[in-house]
């Protein structure tokens, strides 16, 4: 931030004196705690969550209340603050398999090991605004009984039931994804700048910081020619996991806690090469919270960037790694779009004396006729 004018100072701090009015709103309502912003605009703080990199409820949902509601913003302070934080560690891959889920449905087998599980969805509701929700207090119709109600599903109610692609495994019709023994640790693109090209983990990590918006118009394109990509949803499971670390003085893993995510299979027919026999290929999206729309979208996105691995025709947006996670990130873009708004009263000043040189050339008796020569 840099300062162009006399009294900007006084004018930036009169600014912020503003916003904080503006963010308080009607003094005549209550305001507006974190505990109601993380426990009923839950999706919001799972998508601040998920792009901001940073597994915490309260403080994303800090954010957002200090963001006026910018998700994008609330995502950047995340961020931020993220970078204060001290690193002792790397936890082990979490095991998804063993989620305890809350939601698991699949669009490619009816009946399944385990069961459909609907969960808490919006799929299945008539997209009619409840006006009664404007009503405090009132009780809604079909609402979840609070935590402490005995009715409650507890965790340890909750199954982890196996996986739906395991069917096709079984039989050797997917893909194998699993590591080999010369495969390396997935490098870390928050501490190192991407590079292209860049590997399946680097890009997975560039994804699921994304922006979800721009990830579901890049997967909504590969699904109208733009890429190549019809799937199915193999499975698209949400709940909780376990994450485990492996402390230097111990040797072996322990449980340092649990968090909430939603996981994304899509399976693509492929027809085969020399190398590979036809078989499913998958796309594959992670993501904290409950957030079914991005971990589709990136799974989407996912497969349409593995294209020139398995050997096919390249020519859309989606499928090009470059243009994709070089301007995935929402706070990268906002920085460099917003960066517009800064003082450039220099470079303008000089473009401004450019274009008036030009015009008086233009202008100029006998330029015309120039011109006209030049055209012809």
């Amino acid at each position: 931030m840099y300062v162009a004018v006399k009294g900007g100072e006084r004018a930036i701090d009169a600014a912020h004196d503003w916003l904080a009015e503006e963010r308080r709103g009607d003094q005549a309502i209550p305001e507006l705690t974190v505990g109601q912003i993380e426990g009923q605009l839950s999706l919001a703080v799972d998508r601040v969550m998920a792009e901001g990199s940073l597994f915490d409820r309260e403080l994303a949902a800090t954010a957002i209340k200090q963001a006026r509601g910018d998700l994008i913003e609330a995502i950047f302070l995340v961020r931020a603050y993220r970078t204060t934080l001290s690193r002792f560690g790397y936890a082990e891959p979490v095991d998804t398999e063993k989620m305890a889920v809350k939601r698991r449905i699949s669009a490619a087998f009816k009946d399944l090991p385990g069961g459909q599980v609907l969960g808490p969805t919006f799929d299945y509701t008539h997209r009619l605004i409840d006006l009664g929700l404007a009503e405090p207090g009132l009780e809604v119709e079909g609402a979840a009984p609070p935590p402490d109600d005995p009715a409650a599903p507890a965790h340890d109610d909750l199954m982890s039931p196996p996986r739906v692609v395991a069917l096709l495994d079984d039989e050797g019709l997917l893909e194998q994804e699993r590591p080999g023994p010369g495969d390396g640790d997935p490098g870390d693109i928050t501490r190192q700048p991407l590079s292209f090209p860049a590997d399946r983990g680097e890009r997975l990590q560039a994804l699921a910081r994304g922006d979800e918006g721009y990830l579901l118009s890049l997967g909504y394109s590969t699904q109208r020619g733009y890429g190549r990509t019809h799937p199915f949803a193999g499975e698209i499971r949400h709940g909780a996991v376990a994450v485990e670390y492996v402390p230097p003085e111990l040797g072996f893993p322990i449980v340092v806690g649990e968090i909430e995510v939603t996981e994304c299979q899509l399976i693509n027919q492929f027809a085969g090469s020399r190398e590979r026999p036809p078989q499913f290929t998958q796309g594959y999206g992670l993501a904290f919270g409950h957030g079914e729309r991005k971990a589709m979208s990136m799974a989407l996105v996912d497969r349409a960037l593995r294209s020139e691995e398995l050997g096919e025709e390249i020519g859309a947006p989606a499928q090009d790694q470059e243009f994709v996670l070089a301007h995935a990130d929402n706070v990268q873009a906002t920085g460099f779009v917003e960066h517009l708004k800064l003082p450039h009263y220099v470079d303008f000043q000089s473009e401004l004396e450019l274009i008036r040189k030009l015009r008086d050339r233009w202008e100029t008796p006998g330029q015309s006729e120039m011109r006209a020569e030049a055209a012809e």
